[in-house]
């Protein structure tokens, strides 16, 4: 075959269309050789999506409000979140800090998740002044990226989501740590650990059973966790909920099952289910190990049917359920909800209704690091969970970032050291 142009002609051809291509679709990056990408997402509310950024293989999952992410090379970078749709302190904060990184001339992306602003931020003029006209208009529930990574600041906004592919310049070289990394020091104990929904067995999660609680006793687990519901004759069972154990067991009746039904089912065929008498044999065979309790709000009427009262820690979810179980002698967990809701001094309420234990999201750390360093400087203990729930945050993430501010974790795995 014989070509009618010479290479060099169709080469310059080629990369016109090239380039034609790239400046028709502003999404769209062709990746340059050997430059590190940066791909972002942001969602607002309306998108019903969570907001990250990707840099080479990395991808972090952030957070209500707006996040900072600075680079130190084209490689490097320190990220930190700012929940300035519900905190003003938390916006003069980022303010403060852009402000010092436009004046050092620093190389950052600031991406919005969810909602950023309630109604326009405070100090929008402020914002304008920078530079950053877009973000000081910025409405409830929009999406907003920002970058400064090539010719001056670069803002898009949406109504629901802007999604940028971006090749960071390898020129960057900044030493200049603008988000130290906080520790926080602990001493290691086994009852940090609460092997949530029994724990994982074979590399499965969330199954409640028999074979769950025996695999992560041998590992060191002294804590375990279980979902109890009831059956459609009233009858209490280990189960995160019907429609995941339906899937779990293939079942394909009615829900929730009787008791008898419930009974004749294994979880992929090969995991035993645990009604309240398969829990109680299970505990007085294990006299050390602690059940905590889940999606249970009858405090007594649960003691009574658990074998030890005294080896019991149960979450509950309203005030009623919790003053009824400290006059019952049942140690009680505060879930989330009733700790951020409660009015005035939160430690003080815990303190005189005698509960020891807290359970939050570990998405809720970096807005309410306050609270959590009373509630650990007043010795109640709080769990995280949510873990694994966001790529990277496993419970090593955990262990290294956050436990110490927060007193240990609902833990799919753990290594347990040598004793």
């Amino acid at each position: 075959m014989q070509l009618t142009k010479p290479l060099h002609t169709l080469w310059a051809i080629l990369f016109l269309f090239v380039g034609a291509f790239q400046e028709s679709d502003a999404k769209t990056t062709i990746e340059p050789l050997n430059e590190t990408m940066l791909v972002i997402q942001s969602h607002g509310f309306n998108a019903k999506k969570r907001s990250s950024f990707s840099i080479g293989d990395i991808e972090e999952v952030i957070e209500r409000g707006l996040t900072v992410i600075h680079f130190n090379s084209s490689s490097a970078y320190e990220f930190r979140g700012f929940d300035t749709y519900g905190s003003e302190d938390a916006f003069a904060e980022f303010l403060d800090h852009i402000t010092n990184m436009l004046s050092n001339k620093a190389n950052f992306i600031i991406i919005a998740h969810d909602s950023a602003v309630k109604g326009s931020f405070s100090k929008s003029n402020e914002l304008a002044t920078l530079g950053l006209e877009q973000l000081s208009n910025l409405k409830s529930r929009q999406a907003y990226v920002m970058h400064n990574l090539g010719n001056g600041i670069v803002e898009s906004v949406d109504s629901v989501s802007v999604i940028k592919s971006i090749a960071i310049p390898k020129t960057i070289s900044d030493a200049t740590v603008y988000f130290p990394k906080i520790t926080y020091e602990f001493e290691p104990s086994n009852d940090r650990y609460i092997a949530h929904a029994g724990g994982e067995v074979n590399g499965i999660k969330s199954t409640n059973s028999k074979e769950a609680l025996d695999e992560n006793y041998k590992k060191g687990f002294r804590l375990f966790e279980l979902d109890i519901i009831e059956t459609s004759d009233h009858k209490l069972v280990a189960a995160h909920d019907w429609k995941m154990w339906a899937r779990f067991t293939d079942y394909k009746g009615e829900l929730p099952p009787s008791l008898n039904e419930f009974k004749k089912h294994k979880i992929y065929g090969d995991y035993t289910t645990l009604d309240m008498k398969g829990i109680n044999d299970w505990f007085a065979a294990h006299p050390d190990a602690i059940l905590v309790t889940d999606k249970l709000n009858d405090p007594v009427a649960f003691a009574k049917n658990f074998i030890d009262k005294e080896r019991l820690l149960m979450e509950l979810f309203s005030y009623m359920a919790m003053d009824e179980a400290s006059r019952n002698g049942i140690q009680v967990i505060i879930s989330q909800q009733p700790l951020l809701e409660l009015v005035g001094d939160k430690v003080n309420y815990l303190i005189v209704n005698n509960i020891k234990y807290a359970a939050v999201s570990r998405r809720i750390i970096r807005n309410q690091t306050k609270l959590l360093k009373q509630l650990r400087d007043n010795d109640i203990k709080v769990y995280v969970y949510n873990v694994n729930f966001d790529p990277g945050k496993d419970e090593q993430y955990v262990q290294d970032n956050e436990i110490g501010l927060v007193y240990g974790m609902y833990a799919d795995k753990w290594v347990f050291d040598p004793e």
